[in-house]
This record gives C-alpha cells, structure tokens and sequence, in this order.
C-alpha cells in the first residue's frame, strides 16, 4: 500500500486514509513507548483509546494491542466487562469487530482481516454514526457548561460592577480558583518560617487571615471590604463592610437563605438538616428543634456535662499523680483528644441517652465523614457534586452513619431522656397536626421523619461536638499563655465552688455567675470563632438588597467572620490582642452586630446556650483542679478543616493546685 500511495497510482481519498492509518498508528506507539505503564494503571484510559483506533485503523489498533497485551486488566475490560463498566464499544457487534481483530493479531494473519473485513464494516457504521451522534451531544454539551459556567456568572458579575463593586479576573472555566489554590500553597510554604511555637508565648500571633485566607487578605487590600470573586459557575460576594454585615444580620427574611454552593459541596455530612435547609424547610426545622435548646432545656442537662467533665478531670489527675510519684511536678498533655472525648460523651448522653457509648461510636464515624468531606475536590468546587474519589468515600460513609443512628435510635425509642427521640416525637406530632411536608398538610412520611433524626443529628454533632472541643482547647491555650487571667478566672471559680470539703460541683446558677470566665470564652470566640464564614445566599430571581447594594439572584454573600472580628476600626487598636476586658459589659456593647461566633440574624445556632454551658463546665473544673502552661513542643498553626482548628494540637503542662 505504501508504494501504490507512493506512487501517485491510487486515488486521492485513499491516500488521505491510508496518512491516517500510519498517523494513527504513530499517536498509538508514542502513547505507548512514553507512558508504558498507563495500560497498567488507567486501564480504561487506554481502553479508549484502542475503540478510537479500532474505528479509525485497524492497523492502529493492533499496534496498541501490542502493547498492551501483557496487562490482563485489559482484556478483562475488553472481552469480559462488568455490569457496572459500560463502553460503547460492547455491542455485539463491535465486540465481534474486536475480537476478529484480537484474533488477526494473536496469528497476525493481517490477509485474514482483509478478507473477513466487509462482514464487519456494519458494526463500523454504526459506531461512527454513534460518533456523529456523539460529536452532537459534545457540541451542545460545550455550549451548555459554556453557557452555564461563563455566561450566566458573567451577567452577575457584570450588575456587580455597574454598582462598584470590583474583584480579581475570572478565567473559564474555573473562575478564580487557580488563584485560590496558588496563593494557599504559596501561604503554606512560607507560613514555616512565622508559625509560632509555646513556652514564653511572645512569638505567637493571633491574626491567622494570611496563613489559612490568603486569597481573601490579599483581594481585600486591592479591592476593598466588598469584593467579588467566582469559583467555576458559582458567584461571590465577599462583604466586611460594616453596614452590610449589619443588614445580613437583621435580615429576618426567607429570601436570604444559605448556600447552595455549601449544601452541595457538604450535603454528606449536613443532608438536609436545620445548618443548611433553607425557606419553609429550615422554618419547620427551626420550630421543632427550638424548644429543646430553651434555657429551661439546657439547665436540665448540665449535671450531665458535670459527670463528663469529671471524668476527664480524674483522668488528667490521674497522669499528675504518677508524674509525681516518680518525682515530676508537671505532665505533658496534648489536651484536643481528651477534650473531643469529653465533648462526645456531653453530646452522646444528650442525644442518645443510655445508649452514649454507641453514640461515641457513631461520633467517630461522624468524624471521619467530615474528614472525608474537607478534602479539596476540584469537581466539586466547580459544579455542585461529582462522582470522584472523595464523593464516593463521603457518601459511603453517610450510608453507615444513618445506618448507626437510626438502629441507636429506635432500641431506645421508649426513653423520655433522650434528645433524638424528643426531636423524633416533635416532627411526629407536627405531622398529625398537618405542619410537614405532605402536600395540603399531610405531614411527615416515616422515611422523612427518619431524614429529619439522622440529618440533624448529624448537624448537632458538627456544631455541638467539633466545635466546642475546638473551643475549649483554643480556650486553654489562651489562658496558658496569659497566666493573670488564668488566676483571675481560677478564683472566680473557687469563689462559687469553695474548696471546704463539701465537694461542691457548678450547677446552671453558679455558671451564671462565672462573668470572668464568660468573658474568657467570649474572646475566645473572637480570636477563634468557631464559623469561619456566614455563609448567605440570595435567593430571589430578582435579588435583595443589602447596605444600599443589590445582590443579584444566585449570588453568594461571604461575611468572614475572622476579618469582621479583627476589624480594628471596629474593635480598637489592640484588636489583635487577647483582652476578655472588652465584653466587661457584654457581647454587643463593642460593636453591635459585628460578634458572629454562633452566626448572625435569625439563622444564628440554637445551642449556643448549651455550647456555653459545655464550655463553662469544662472550664470550671479544670481551672480549679489545674495550673496550665503552653509546653516548649506547642506548635500555632491554625488550620481551616471546615473550623479552624490547631493543626498540630494543643500541648500543655498541667500542674496541680488543689488536693
């Protein structure tokens, strides 16, 4: 063939095939003498590539065969796929194509293909007009995300700028999140040279915006407190303005609701519970969870917290009492895993009354979906879902979690003191009183009841477990590397829980009357909030306003919660520093509005009572049991895993001070 093309004596459209052929077969042997091993590892990569070059040449195809005759995974996915492996190219004709082919090279007797070659060619046609076919879904595929992922983010983007507001360039069609990523690996390699580490505490800085938001400190400084940003098709607006944050958080209307971007990316580990439902589900949710965090609620439930607290407390006696016995004065812990313990078994006796050991369980589970879900997934980030690794993982996890909770929860369905179960009762009460999602009013269905548990109990563990363990150790190291107000709060305690035998423990009064340690915890909250963002969501087509801007519909509203409270034209020049003094006279005589640890407006957390009393709890006891210093080893290196949380662990040297 190659002398009949050669020499002119064939016709033109032969020519043009047979260049493809030897093209074809070229791109088939670079591939392979490149990137041997990816017939070995992407399998079905190269699967692929072989049904292009069966279509296109069989003298391509064979060539890949060739080389990927020594991977049986191959021939697996070609001769013998599984259910749930579709390719195109199993149809029974084109596997019979195939297999005359696998069959010519295995004997290469290349005459034979020629010869059975006509008895194939329908098999041929078919497939490429399912390429025609699918050449057409491409084109108006690309047209789509085109639309989806450029044109309808452009137009917002563009009333945006009308009003002022400007923001670093998107690019198609990831947005801005290159430069997101660029900027957090850049953070990341220099942040060694300035991380803080323990003993004298002098090094130690609390402003962690640079290190974990770079991105957003560096757009802040070019464009301002507003700004606005993309992320693949998703639109944002980032506000540190005072008189916006102040209308986000008055707004009591349903129009502003929570992110759709956050309840895709995160919808393993929230569902549908009450931290990201939006409009009548997030209002229905609100009624029936309210009333069991009402303060009457949360002071029926600290002797609980006192009997975790104690244990912790023996615990950590314990290891002081051997370290003395073989001459120490002091021992070395790393307090975050104690203290995550004592925090699960708070919000497992609450929410699984007798069965808290099996709520342990489930909490550890819970733990590692969120893991799980913090991992960065590209997809995810771009468009809302994605059936990559970590998605796979995540929902898989969630599937065993529900699983958990929903056998924990039906073995103790009699149990009166049990917060699950109360919340189970509530929607089954409001769905006999025609308040649930059936239509007309025809109430929860036993699987949207069951929803309704697993969800939000998914949610009280994120905002009720993790984030009050992470307070509490930020707590204690703060007051670690401030001793002065370390003694003022450790008498406050001893002053309402007297050391004069009688054992006395706090109960909901004596916590009220700990204002030292409140204040404490609420500068605590400042320095370290819980939430890194409010996360808002404009939800009519038309859009709402917010401090004399209009946001357009689909536009997400970010208030970063770390940049509002290190707001030094807010909170005074020494923002940057740990002074409890400054809610002397409560949380919102500083700066109204501006103090967002639990959230802003109606959609604030409703445990946050029993978070401060989690907190309190701990506090006390251990306060009036130990001295705390930061340990030589403590690393500060905040780190955002959906709270910002110390990366490294809190260590501390506890010594004790009462007998």
């Amino acid at each position: 063939m190659r002398e009949q093309c050669d020499g002119h004596d064939l016709s033109a459209g032969v020519c043009v095939r047979y260049v493809c052929v030897e093209y074809s077969t070229y791109l088939i042997r670079a591939l392979a003498s490149s990137h041997r091993s990816i017939s070995r590892t992407r399998p079905k990569l190269w699967v692929w590539t072989l049904a292009t070059a069966a279509v296109a040449s069989p003298p391509a195809y064979l060539t890949g065969l060739r080389y990927s005759y020594s991977s049986p995974r191959i021939h697996t996915y070609l001769f013998f796929p599984s259910p749930n492996v579709q390719f195109p190219f199993h149809s029974p004709f084109l596997r019979a194509y195939i297999t005359l082919l696998y069959s010519a090279y295995k004997t290469r007797d290349i005459d034979q293909l020629e010869r059975d070659r006509p008895a194939a060619m329908v098999s041929v046609a078919v497939l490429k007009a399912a390429a025609a076919v699918c050449a057409v879904l491409a084109s108006t595929l690309a047209v789509y995300l085109y639309r989806v992922l450029w044109l309808v983010p452009e137009r917002l983007r563009r009333q945006l700028r009308a009003q002022g507001i400007a923001g670093p360039p998107p690019s198609f069609p990831y947005g801005n999140l290159a430069d997101m990523r660029k900027a957090s690996a850049e953070a990341k390699r220099t942040s060694s040279s300035s991380i803080g580490v323990g003993g004298g505490g002098g090094s130690i800085v609390h402003d962690y915006r640079p290190a974990v938001f770079p991105f957003y400190e560096t757009w802040r400084k070019q464009y301002g407190p507003v700004f606005t940003y993309s992320v693949g098709n998703m639109v944002f607006l980032h506000v540190s303005d005072a008189a916006m944050v102040r209308d986000v958080c008055l707004c009591v209307s349903l129009e502003l609701g929570k992110s759709t971007y956050n309840k895709a990316t995160h919808r393993p580990l929230f569902g549908d519970g009450i931290l990201k439902s939006n409009g009548a589900s997030w209002s229905r949710q609100r009624k029936l969870i309210a009333p069991h965090f009402f303060p009457d609620k949360v002071k029926g439930m600290v002797e609980l917290m006192v009997g975790s607290a104690r244990a912790l407390v023996m615990a950590w006696e314990e290891r002081v009492t051997a370290a003395a016995a073989n001459g120490g004065c002091e021992v070395e812990l790393k307090v975050d895993d104690d203290i995550r313990a004592y925090s699960a078994d708070v919000i497992s006796r609450a929410c699984f009354g007798s069965s808290y050991d099996k709520g342990k369980e489930i909490f550890a589970a819970i733990r590692e979906l969120q893991k799980t879900v913090s991992k960065p997934n590209l997809l995810a980030e771009m468009l809302t879902g994605g059936l990559l690794h970590n998605n796979r993982d995540a929902w898989r996890l969630n599937r065993s979690v529900g699983k958990l909770i929903l056998d924990t929860v039906n073995a103790t369905e009699k149990e009166e003191n049990n917060l699950l179960n109360a919340m189970l009762r509530s929607a089954a009460a409001a769905a006999e009183a025609g308040e649930g999602d059936g239509e007309g009013g025809g109430g929860l269905s036993k699987a949207a009841a069951e929803d309704f548990v697993v969800d939000n109990c998914k949610n009280i563990y994120f905002a009720g477990y993790e984030s009050t363990a992470i307070t509490a150790a930020w707590c204690l190291m703060l007051l670690a590397l401030h001793p002065d107000w370390q003694r003022r709060v450790r008498g406050e305690v001893l002053c309402e829980l007297p050391d004069d035998g009688t054992a006395t423990l706090p109960d909901s009064s004596s916590l009220q009357k700990m204002k030292q340690l409140t204040m404490v915890i609420q500068e605590t909250l400042r320095l370290y909030p819980a939430g890194s963002v409010v996360s808002r969501q404009a939800l009519p087509r038309d859009g709402v306003t917010l401090g004399g801007v209009r946001v357009p519909g689909g536009v997400n509203v970010y208030v970063p919660v770390s940049t509002v409270h290190l707001d030094e034209t807010l909170w005074g020049s020494r923002a940057l520093e740990f002074d409890p003094a400054r809610f002397a006279a409560g949380s919102g005589s500083t700066a109204p509005h501006m103090y967002l640890p639990f959230g802003a407006g109606a959609r604030s957390c409703l445990g946050q009572g029993f978070a401060m009393a989690e907190l309190k709890v701990l506090l006390a006891l251990v306060l009036a049991r130990f001295e705390v210093r930061l340990s030589p080893a403590y690393v500060h290196s905040p780190v955002l895993r959906l709270v910002v949380e110390p990366e490294h662990g809190v260590r501390l040297l506890l010594t004790r001070v009462r007998a």
